[in-house]
């Protein structure tokens, strides 16, 4: 017998020695102080069958209570379990999203420069091209000035010829025009006879 049992007997025979004692005293039935002694033994019964009770029923009530502790005991860590894994998790993807941000902001960047760069690379070719525009038609001008002015020159001989021309025309008289073709004749005639003496 346990200790809690011998407790709970010794506490039953306490309350029922004084009952029987006093039942004893008044006899056996109802007296006139006395007390019934039915209701005694309805007592004693009670009692006893509490202590039989409690000692038989003890071991496994208390593995019971034992096994609904650890169950408990063991749910509550696997929440404790449960609950860090979540807050794990948690900071996990609060620190996924704060790198998110992070390279959200480091590609607008990015993009941001490349936009830039880009921009400066056709302003660039565009400035090349403008120039080299500029240059051709710059070239293609003082070209069709040299044709103009090559055009405007033959135009201005031309001219020049036929006004000297219709001048030597209105100008020079019968007598002059002998007098040059036999000044021409003269000419050719020493050129030739200066050739011929270089060679003798």
């Amino acid at each position: 017998m346990t200790r809690a049992a011998a407790r709970i007997l010794a506490g039953a025979l306490a309350l029922a020695l004084p009952l029987a004692a006093a039942a004893s005293e008044g006899g056996a039935g109802h007296g006139e102080g006395g007390i019934d002694m039915h209701f005694v033994w309805e007592w004693a019964n009670l009692l006893l069958l509490v202590v039989v009770l409690v000692y038989l029923a003890r071991r496994p009530v208390l593995s019971y209570l034992a096994d609904r502790r650890s169950r408990i005991e063991g749910d509550l860590a696997s929440a404790a379990k449960l609950l860090a894994d979540a807050e794990t998790r948690l900071a996990d993807w609060n620190a996924r999203a704060a790198r998110l941000d992070l390279e959200a902001d480091q590609i607008r960047r990015a993009a941001r420069e490349a936009a830039e760069a880009e921009r400066e690379r056709i302003l660039a070719d565009a400035r090349a091209v403008a120039e080299r525009i500029q240059r051709d038609a710059q070239s293609a001008l003082e070209r069709e000035v040299h044709r103009a002015r090559t055009r405007l020159r033959a135009d201005v001989a031309a001219l020049s010829v036929q006004l000297a021309e219709k001048l030597l025309r209105e100008q020079i008289q019968p007598a002059d025009r002998a007098r040059l073709v036999d000044e021409f004749v003269a000419r050719i005639e020493q050129s030739a006879g200066e050739r011929v003496g270089g060679r003798a």
